[in-house]
């Protein structure tokens, strides 16, 4: 006679493994796996791979990061991720970034090189050497504006611009389009312009990163406030019909 199954294990055997999203990797610690969608080719998921473990991934990956949030080339070849790369390799995606996400530095007296993501971490304990915006004139382009998509303007509208998880929010100084801008996603949907100096003059700080994004940390809870978008638009430049009255009502 076979012996009943207790509820508990009646519970285990009729749950479901979960599945993953369609058409997306999202390895586990550990794994050799790239980061990316199936559909992408192999140099855009060893990128990607390559800008999740500078900005968010190093703790779980076991790969010791300075305050600065330079990483030894070392420790990124010995990661399973990244075993097909090289120093030369990664040089070559470097130069190649024209986004200029990354940075190399070789250190003379130790004979060691470095490598770090130039904005967009999530690790609380990185604090980059940032350059301080004091006046709009500290931005070269004299524009900031955060790209997003038509869903997320909708709590975007109410609640302001929200560093979420990451250590800051993140403008451009431009579009994208003709040229590649540092900061802005080429496709985004809705372009939020941002009068920094009104911010600033609020007690808000702004600081350049070293491939010229602007960033900044918002308010004490992390956001930057409806009441310094300055106008926004649809990707195509036609203003967004009710935006400045949505932003008088959380004034």
């Amino acid at each position: 006679m076979e012996a009943s199954s207790t509820p508990a294990e009646s519970s285990r055997a009729r749950k479901k493994p979960s599945k993953p999203k369609t058409g997306e990797n999202k390895p586990q610690p550990g794994s050799s796996k790239l980061r990316g969608l199936d559909k992408d080719s192999p140099e855009v998921r060893t990128s990607k791979t390559l800008s999740w473990l500078l900005r968010h991934g190093a703790k779980s990956e076991g790969l010791a990061m300075r305050p600065d949030g330079y990483v030894k080339v070392a420790d990124l070849l010995a990661n399973s991720r990244l075993a097909s790369l090289n120093l030369e390799a990664l040089q070559a995606i470097v130069k190649a970034d024209l986004k200029q996400r990354y940075d190399l530095l070789f250190e003379e007296e130790s004979g060691i090189w470095w490598m770090k993501a130039n904005q967009g971490h999530s690790i609380k304990s990185v604090k980059l050497d940032l350059a301080p915006i004091s006046c709009v004139s500290d931005i070269p382009s004299g524009i900031a504006v955060h790209g997003t998509t038509k869903k997320a303007w909708e709590s975007i509208a109410t609640q302001g611009l929200s560093k979420m998880k990451r250590n800051h929010i993140h403008l451009a100084q431009g579009l994208a389009g003709d040229k590649v801008v540092s900061g802005m996603r080429g496709q985004s949907q809705i372009l939020i312009f941002i009068d920094v100096q009104r911010a600033m003059d609020d007690g808000v700080k702004f600081f350049l990163s070293d491939n010229g994004v602007v960033l900044t940390e918002g308010n004490e809870k992390g956001i930057l406030e409806t009441r310094y978008f300055q106008r926004v638009e649809t990707a195509d430049r036609a203003p967004v019909p009710g935006w400045e009255e949505q932003s008088e009502r959380v004034k």
